[in-house]
């Protein structure tokens, strides 16, 4: 990285949460920077840059604020984001970038594309990138990624069923929460004048054990110390990618003991399948203390294929997760397990790789019972000799994963399948 490379801030958060407050908060309070900005908003009419016009002395040059409209940054205009970073780090040698995502932004694909650019498989080259030969990203980095956190609002919208439009795109409110918290360097958790002590640690021990990573700073009317989110060089896309408190969890499975908040988690694993009629009623009525669920299983009637299971407050999802190695013909099982040795200890000399593995993180939350829950929706041994064709299967089902495919039970995420991901309820 040269030393004159321009450090981006990305600041995220749902809607409400107070992005644009704390933005014109900072650029209010950073004379001695010269700080250029991107705002997104998905309608065509760009409310927050004209807030940030507004409310700052940003507006006195025009090159310095850049509005992208119509559309989200970390899906239909990640070409145009790296179009307007490049335009921007050619015009001159800024202090720093802030971009303020919209509310329905996931920071991941986002972060993503100020690291990898043009590179990525599923991005074209712009027109305005064919014709300048920019480099977008050869002037400037990924400094800071920033979550902003409504402390009044934060147990609401877990608890919420409200479902969002990112232009066609359905999302659930507390799911799209908790992937951006997942997905951080600092959490800023705003508005607390507005909670009682008791509830701020509530929602900061939560938010701990969703991103153990982060840094956590609480603000009032978006009023931070600039430095907690420009240039503090803590970004890093592989630390980031696996930061989040579920993956923690599963690298070193523990039962972690109740605090004196009541956020607790466990790891429940199996190497017997669940009973896909059991466990639809189970998830048709997962409990609402678990905030955080995800992982991988094995449903009776699905013996070649792992799925996600994927649960963040009231959205619960399950998707595809390949093809168990055990299914592979015998050639491409070898090249798998020589490449994976640490499958040997695991493998099973009936089922192979076939296993579930789910971590589970919630509020007082009855360890105990839903574990027991969990396990009553495992096959007994009379159903393991059953035929398991004559199950009922309420399951959504899904395309072929694709050839070749990485060891899908080994570090499950269903991220890179989200497409195919579909909501339950399974009873409606």
């Amino acid at each position: 990285m040269s030393d004159n490379s321009i450090p981006v801030t990305v600041l995220s958060g749902i809607l409400g949460a107070g992005k644009t407050t704390v933005l014109n908060h900072v650029l209010h309070e950073s004379d001695d920077r010269d700080l250029a900005v991107l705002v997104n908003d998905m309608g065509e009419v760009n409310v927050d840059a004209d807030l940030v016009a507004e409310s700052s002395d940003i507006a006195d040059e025009d090159e310095e604020l850049v509005e992208l409209s119509n559309g989200c940054i970390c899906c239909e205009l990640r070409g145009d984001l790296l179009d307007a970073i490049g335009e921007l780090t050619q015009r001159r040698a800024f202090d720093g970038i802030i971009v303020e995502s919209t509310g329905v932004a996931e920071p991941l694909p986002v972060a993503q594309t100020l690291t990898l650019g043009f590179d990525q498989s599923d991005l074209d080259p712009t027109e305005f990138y064919e014709e300048t030969g920019i480099e977008p990203l050869e002037g400037c980095h990924l400094d800071t990624t920033v979550t902003v956190v409504d402390a009044h609002q934060f147990h609401t919208a877990m608890e919420s069923d409200e479902i969002l439009d990112d232009d066609g795109t359905k999302k659930h409110l507390g799911d799209l929460l908790v992937e951006q918290v997942e997905f951080c360097d600092v959490l800023l958790l705003n508005k607390c004048d507005l909670v009682d002590e008791e509830t701020l640690e509530k929602v900061e021990s939560t938010l701990e054990v969703l991103q153990p990573r982060a840094e956590i700073v609480r603000t009032e009317h978006g009023r931070i110390d600039p430095d907690d989110i420009l240039e503090t060089d803590r970004f890093d896309f592989e630390d980031a990618s696996q930061s989040a408190g579920w993956i923690k969890e599963l690298q070193e499975p523990h039962e972690s003991a109740e605090d004196e908040h009541g956020v607790t988690s466990f790891v429940f694993e199996a190497r017997r399948p669940f009973h896909p009629e059991r466990f639809a009623d189970l998830l048709d009525a997962f409990p609402d203390a678990v905030v955080r669920a995800k992982g991988h299983f094995w449903l009776a009637t699905r013996e070649d294929e792992a799925l996600t299971f994927n649960v963040a407050g009231q959205s619960v999802r399950v998707g595809p997760g390949g093809q168990w190695i055990d299914t592979l013909p015998a050639e491409e099982r070898r090249e798998q397990l020589e490449a994976n040795p640490q499958l040997e200890e695991l493998w099973h000399d009936r089922w192979g790789d076939r296993n579930v593995r789910l971590v589970v993180i919630g509020t007082e939350m009855d360890h105990e019972s839903l574990r027991d829950d969990l396990a009553d929706c495992l096959l007994t041994d009379d159903e393991l000799e059953a035929d398991w064709s004559a199950f009922e299967d309420r399951f959504p089902t899904f395309e072929p994963p694709e050839p070749a495919a990485e060891d899908a039970a080994d570090e499950p995420d269903a991220d890179d399948q989200q497409e195919q991901t579909e909501e339950l309820g399974i009873a409606d």
